[in-house]
Order: C-alpha cells, then sequence, then structure tokens
C-alpha cells in the first residue's frame, strides 16, 4: 500500500475519532477510488471548484463522507486543523453526510439516504449535456446501493440521453452480497446501455489506467467502473470486524488502528 493511502486511512480514522462517529469499513474500502480521482483523473482543484467547467464528483453513498474530506485536505481545499476542531459539532459545515448548503464549492451535493446522489448525478450529467459543457461526472455508489429502484430508474435515463460525460464507480465491497444474490453486475450494467469495466479499487496504478480508458473512448454511451474492493481494507483488525461498520475509535484504538496501517 502506497504512503498516500496509509496517510488518508489515518487521517479519516483521526476525524472519526474526533467527531465520534463514522463507517470505517465503508471508508477503508472506497478512500483510494476518490484519491485517484482527484489527484490524476478529474477537472478539478480549489481554484476551479466553483468554475462551470470542472469535473464534478458526487458521493452517493455517503456514510463513505470520511473518505472525501481527508484527500480534500490532501487537495489543499480543507484546512486540515480546521476539519477535526469542528466536524461533528453542533452547526458545523463538516459533517458526517455531505451537506452542499454549508459549502462554497467542493462538497457537490447532500447526502444520506442511499440511492439518491446516482439521480442527483444524472441530473448534473444531463443538464451539462444540455449546456454542451465539457465536464465529467463521477459518481461513487456502493453495491449495496443497487437494491434501490431509484439506482436502475437512472441507468435507463441515463443510456436513453446518451450520458457519456457520466462515469459510475461501483465500490464493491460484497456488501449487497450479504442481502440478495445480484449476478452479475457487469452484464447488468452492459444490457442497460452502459460501458463497464473492472478494476482492483485498491491499486493506485490500475484505478488511474482504467478511468483514462473509459475517459479516452467515444462510444456515446454512459459508463461505469466496478471497483473490487475490501470493507476494512488497510487494517487487519477492521477488515476482520464488523463492528467497525459503525463504529469511532477512542484513543487507544486510534493509536492501535494507525500502528496497523503503517504496518499494513
Amino acid at each position: 500500500m502506497q504512503d498516500i493511502s496509509r496517510k488518508l486511512r489515518k487521517e479519516a480514522l483521526y476525524l472519526s475519532h474526533r467527531c465520534g462517529d463514522g463507517n470505517l469499513q465503508s471508508v477503508f474500502s472506497c478512500i483510494d477510488i476518490v484519491w485517484v480521482l482527484y489527484d490524476k483523473v478529474m477537472n478539478w482543484s480549489p481554484e476551479k471548484a466553483r468554475d462551470d467547467n470542472r469535473d464534478f464528483f458526487i458521493i452517493s453513498k455517503g456514510q463513505a463522507t470520511l473518505a472525501l474530506y481527508p484527500v480534500l485536505i490532501e487537495k489543499g481545499m480543507f484546512d486540515e486543523k480546521e476539519v477535526a476542531r469542528e466536524i461533528g459539532n453542533f452547526n458545523s459545515r463538516y459533517c458526517i453526510q455531505t451537506d452542499l448548503t454549508k459549502f462554497q464549492g467542493g462538497i457537490e451535493n447532500n447526502a444520506g439516504s442511499l440511492g439518491h446522489g446516482l439521480p442527483f448525478a444524472v441530473g448534473v450529467a444531463y443538464a451539462n449535456k444540455i449546456k454542451h459543457s465539457q465536464s465529467l461526472v463521477y459518481v461513487l455508489c456502493g453495491d449495496g446501493e443497487f437494491c434501490e429502484g431509484t439506482m436502475w430508474e437512472s441507468c435507463i435515463f441515463s443510456s436513453a440521453r446518451h450520458l457519456d460525460n457520466l462515469c459510475i464507480i461501483i465500490d464493491d465491497n460484497d456488501s449487497v452480497g450479504a442481502m440478495v444474490e445480484m449476478g452479475d453486475m457487469q452484464q447488468k450494467l452492459q444490457a442497460f446501455g452502459f460501458d463497464v469495466l473492472k478494476v482492483n479499487g485498491h491499486n493506485l496504478i490500475e484505478l488511474e489506467e482504467t478511468f483514462m480508458k473509459l475517459k479516452t473512448q467515444k462510444s456515446g454511451r454512459p459508463r461505469a467502473i466496478i471497483a473490487k474492493t475490501k470493507r476494512g481494507y488497510g487494517s487487519q483488525t477492521m477488515e476482520q470486524n464488523d463492528i467497525w461498520f459503525h463504529k469511532s475509535p477512542n484513543e487507544v484504538e486510534l493509536s492501535i488502528l494507525q500502528k496497523e496501517i503503517d504496518e499494513f
């Protein structure tokens, strides 16, 4: 695991400790994806955070918001000390789920109930199509979200409107498998008219190459990337103990888990 992956996970752990909340298994499964998007793929920077021509990142699996804040801190959008001081406080703009109304750039959507982020992203992509904008829209979804009907309704609309400026990233950490057998997700999305690729969601090089491959394809179809991940990846304790699906570390646990990340 690269140094930046360790740094981001340790920052997410610390923020979870500070606010006393967090879905850390989910955060650790997708944080590498978010980093590669902001660092290597998207037309985005703090200076472009309100530019009409920027690329958009929509976080649909809002329980993983703590994967976004460390990335935006690292990219210079937010101040690390400010986030750590204020996160989770009453009336703080740094919520455990993203809140668009409290920011002037950097956060693109409100998160909360699952199945809402993809329809929102489709709306942004469709509006950009109408405006003939070059902006691309990336939306991070959990595999479990595809139990929601709104997800498939959004896929139908995306294909019907040829939204080739939309890319769905599915954090496939096998959450849905605990609920229902979904079958072959790649075949399903292809049947809905998507170009689909699979990737190791924890390999930064593979992620970048896969994103860039889809980005350069000119098929007129919406795109999807199925990123195979592990819940809690980067910490042996989190991978093995599902209590960390929704738990924040106390001071002792914080020290132990940060050491695990360093040694992973």
